[in-house]
């Protein structure tokens, strides 16, 4: 539905609550705006933890949605946006939490996803809704939001803010040298029946291979969770290579200094991957429970080793094509279906990449 504005809107209000990976594909949207409208004042409603990553946005005023408040939540919503009336409120987040936080902010025009992608019911929260393109990358759609504003410029820019103390935790964990550095983070979030974590004893492989090929140094990191401690230290006792294990001991901006300064991040489908892109680093994407052309890491399709057409063969007996956009996987052994040495050729394609780059 194309909605374009005669003039900018003096306020334009965002809703993208979480996760970390689909808010860091809200960045080049707003640096889009912040562009081709550079009067309009961008408020943008998040969560808690991913506003802790996105602090220091210029131009942009963060309202905090803390979920952790369970309804009070609601109500600090709409406590704080008291008075205000936004001429557009883009509801980029399809979720039974978010589509009740839109009620709480006034708006003329809300646009919420296609039918198709309206998770949870949310075209009862919305009054328009962008077109049904379908077979798009989450970023994409993410842009159809302001398509329908009228706004044809694609600006993949981030930028996330990063504080010079964050950049000199980096450079102690990554000093300037001609070593490359492969950094590993080695599991996704835990949910239920969420099969994209590989096995650590590969990860060691694949470290000791990148350490004895090319001399790289090789950092672990990660959340603090129980499942991701255990992980590093799997990985630090099965690989010969000593890797730095940072697991559970950075915070995100400390991570996307770090990841500024890695040669190429080794993850499964998670929010580091897009965290990586957005700090212009290659990602090697580990893909074979979830569909790399909806969620892989944007700037780095070459990389992802991409098992999820076997593991949909193996499971429903059908092609990709045959199957909704981004139908996941179930398979808790569909993650074995990646190889090492194909991991290995991606690493041996991106650190001689990088070798040729920094020459």
């Amino acid at each position: 539905m194309n909605l374009a504005l005669s003039n900018p809107p003096k306020e334009l209000c965002l809703l993208r609550l979480s996760a970390i990976g689909d808010t860091c594909h809200v960045v080049p949207v707003v640096r889009t705006l912040q562009k081709v409208w550079p009067g309009t004042r961008i408020v943008w409603v998040i969560g808690k933890l991913e506003a802790s990553l996105m602090a220091g946005m210029e131009g942009v005023e963060f309202i905090i949605f803390d979920k952790s408040r369970g309804r009070d939540a609601y109500r600090d919503l709409r406590s704080q946006l008291a008075g205000r009336k936004f001429e557009v409120l883009l509801c980029m987040h399809a979720s039974l939490r978010a589509n009740l936080a839109a009620r709480m902010i006034d708006a003329d025009v809300r646009l919420g996803f296609d039918r198709a992608r309206a998770k949870d019911f949310q075209w009862l929260f919305t009054s328009h809704r962008i077109p049904a393109t379908p077979r798009q990358h989450v970023l994409d759609g993410l842009f159809e939001f302001i398509r329908a504003l009228g706004v044809t410029e694609k600006v993949l820019r981030w930028d996330i803010p990063v504080s010079e103390e964050d950049r000199e935790f980096a450079r102690q964990l990554i000093p300037d040298s001609d070593r490359p550095t492969l950094l590993i983070s080695p599991c996704s979030s835990q949910r239920a029946r969420n099969f994209r974590n590989w096995l650590p004893e590969h990860y060691a492989r694949v470290s000791d291979f990148a350490s004895d090929t090319f001399g790289a140094r090789v950092i672990l990191t990660g959340g603090p969770t129980d499942l991701e401690k255990q992980y590093g230290e799997d990985i630090s006792r099965l690989s010969r290579c000593t890797p730095v294990n940072m697991i559970g001991k950075t915070n995100l901006k400390q991570l996307l200094a770090v990841l500024s300064r890695a040669s190429v991040l080794l993850c499964p489908d998670s929010g580091p991957a897009h965290m990586a892109t957005a700090a212009g680093t290659p990602v090697i994407g580990l893909y074979a429970t979830s569909n790399r052309h909806r969620t892989g890491p944007y700037l780095s399709q070459d990389l992802v080793v991409d098992a999820y057409p076997e593991a949909v063969r193996r499971q429903f007996g059908k092609s990709v094509d045959e199957l909704p956009w981004g139908a996941r996987v179930r398979d808790p052994d569909a993650m074995e279906l990646i190889s090492v040495e194909a991991v290995q050729l991606a690493i041996e394609k991106a650190l001689e990449g990088a070798s040729l780059n920094n020459r």
